[in-house]
């Protein structure tokens, strides 16, 4: 692999990669089950010739507003994504990498509080604009006439030579990154060239990566785990990113076995997804095929304890590997709260989920599990170049160690754009990102997450619960696609002092009310009292969601406080005699 710390910028190390590995595969993009684009490195080298003449050319004709340029990136995930990056740090631009799944609207918001000078989009994403960019526009895709746009299609730039490299500094600013969540104030996070590398850098050393690899980018590309997963990593050690044009679970399955995935990205509702089609393979087999199974998944689980045995693993659950693609070496997990059973069950099959946390302000990962030896019970160590400190959230520290979760470190964001009271709210003076995250730390520096610090209940007792910790307990009820566990007070927050504070479920799914109340009731008995939610209400409506696939749970309680009245129709209290809290929410 290239050495990151050696490099000054990411358009200095993506140019050399694109030289260094020019005979590898670079690029492969599939549609259902065709390979749509293939591209070496060579390739990628020269399709970046293009764009970044063009970047150039248009740039010299463009009133600049920032100094660097800011080009902004709209697009599904595909070859031409990565290659446009490659083009904008080769020019010495700041990238703006915008979700595509967001509403026309949104992006339009994002494309105006970033300056962006260029977009570079498709077909169907520019024709949803209400109203279109004024700012010069590159389609990947078809060609479109605006009175309102400069529009260049792709496909109709000249060939061209390779311009000159832009030289920027470590502490340049590489991206603009939109945080998650959409609603209200944007957060930019401005990212320098220094935190990427010194990311890489960390990563690479616990997973490298080489020519021959492939990685599955599944996540949209602009997700700091995918850019960084899906792309960055994959291009410094001459591998190959795997694109999909459909999400489907089939296509993706059948991408996996026809191009010996490796390495891939995932948030806990795909390793849901991957356990569940494995149960349905499972059930249609004879009994005594899921015994012998039992076996050999227990004898590989104490075989690959302490160390990973691919190999190993393969011959003893050919057949359960299979299913993956026969090569795959590790699925980095984050963006939510992983399962730890589910975890487990992956790993005992040899195939290991390396649990990450990290949050966008900080570039990819602060922590990450290095499987030596595997552990579902944490969210892994700090990775190299960062500190983690757990401030108390009173004067005191808790009792049970919990308290914010802050970093610090060389991958934290330079601060948000143009919002220096946010940033100075949340980077202390001395460097330390505020996370919002609850946690605590083992004797071996393992970061265990419980929560976040506003929805939480403190019960009379003096005893902390945080609700994600008890979604575990709920999971996989059938009938039910979606269920969230909020603190009352974080829905409804009241002045004075929350005595009457306990936790309650929201849930979206086809089961009756009567059926799902006995189901959560006899879940309900296995937690410990203070545990117990103490009420429940159904909505029609799917939950807001990041790209990452996370339950974005303030906008959600923003829709529970706006459209329901505490313990009015729709709600429904577990009695106390079947085991809700002594600490009844008010409802």
């Amino acid at each position: 692999m290239l050495p990151a710390d050696t490099y000054a910028s990411l358009g200095e190390l993506l140019s050399d990669a694109l030289v260094q590995w020019k005979r590898e595969l670079a690029l492969l993009e599939v549609d259902r089950k065709k390979v749509k684009r293939s591209m070496s490195y060579l390739d990628v080298h020269r399709e970046v010739a293009k764009v970044a003449a063009w970047l150039t050319t248009t740039l010299a004709e463009t009133e600049v507003r920032p100094t660097p340029p800011r080009i902004a990136v709209v697009l599904s995930n595909q070859a031409r994504w990565l290659v446009s990056a490659c083009a904008a740090f080769r020019v010495g631009a700041v990238l703006v990498p915008i979700d595509y799944k967001l509403s026309a609207d949104e992006q339009l918001e994002l494309l105006a509080h970033s300056k962006a000078d260029l977009l570079v989009t498709e077909l169907p994403l520019f024709k949803r604009f209400t109203a279109k960019p004024t700012i010069p526009v590159l389609l990947v895709d078809g060609a479109e006439t605006d009175a309102s746009a400069t529009i260049t299609a792709w496909d109709a730039l000249p060939e061209a030579s390779m311009p000159p490299l832009a030289r920027r500094t470590r502490e340049d600013i590489a991206t603009i990154v939109y945080s998650s969540g959409t609603g209200g104030r944007p957060k930019g996070c401005m990212l320098s060239h220094r935190a990427y590398l010194a990311q890489l850098h960390a990563l690479m050393a616990l997973y490298p990566m080489r020519p021959g690899h492939r990685s599955f980018s599944i996540l949209p590309t602009n997700h700091a785990i995918d850019f960084m997963v899906g792309f960055v990593g994959p291009f410094a050690c001459g591998s190959t990113v795997v694109h999909q044009r459909t999400l489907r679970p089939e296509f993706l399955v059948s991408t996996m076995q026809d191009h010996a995935i490796t390495h891939m990205a995932v948030v806990p509702v795909l390793l849901e997804a991957f356990e569940r089609a494995l149960d349905d393979k499972l059930a249609a087999r004879p009994r005594w095929q899921k015994s012998a199974l039992d076996v050999l998944t227990a004898v590989n689980r104490a075989l690959t304890h302490d160390e990973q045995r691919p190999s190993l693993s393969r011959r003893l659950l050919g057949s359960v590997h299979e299913g993956f693609g026969g090569h795959l070496e590790v699925m980095f997990a984050g963006g939510a709260f992983v399962d730890r059973t589910r975890a487990q069950r992956f790993h005992a099959l040899g195939l290991p989920v390396a649990i990450g946390y990290g949050l966008t302000e900080c570039c990819t990962v602060a922590t990450v599990q290095d499987l030596r030896p595997f552990r579902a019970d944490s969210v892994g160590g700090p990775v190299e170049g960062v500190e983690l400190r757990i401030a108390p959230l009173g004067d005191e520290p808790a009792s049970d160690g919990v308290g914010e979760v802050w970093i610090r470190g060389e991958t934290l964001m330079s601060g948000y754009l143009d919002d220096p009271e946010l940033s100075a709210e949340t980077i202390t003076d001395d460097g330390w990102l505020k996370t919002g995250d609850l946690g605590w730390l083992d004797a071996s520096r393992h970061l265990h997450l419980v929560g976040r610090a506003k929805n939480m209940v403190v019960t009379p007792g003096g005893k902390n619960v945080y609700p994600e910790d008890v979604e575990a307990a709920f999971e996989g009820i059938a009938g039910v696609d979606e269920l969230c566990i909020f603190a009352s007070g974080y829905v409804w927050p009241r002045r004075e002092k929350l005595v009457d504070e306990g936790l309650f479920a929201v849930v979206r799914g086809k089961l009756e009310a009567r059926a799902l109340e006995k189901e959560l009731t006899a879940r309900n008995r296995k937690l410990p009292e203070h545990k117990r939610i103490s009420a429940f209400v159904m909505i029609e409506q799917s939950f807001p969601r990041t790209a990452s696939m996370k339950v974005k749970r303030q906008p959600l309680a923003e829709r529970l406080r706006s459209e329901l009245t505490p313990g009015g129709t729709g709600w429904t209290k577990l009695a106390r005699a079947a085991g809700a809290s002594g600490t009844t929410v008010a409802i």
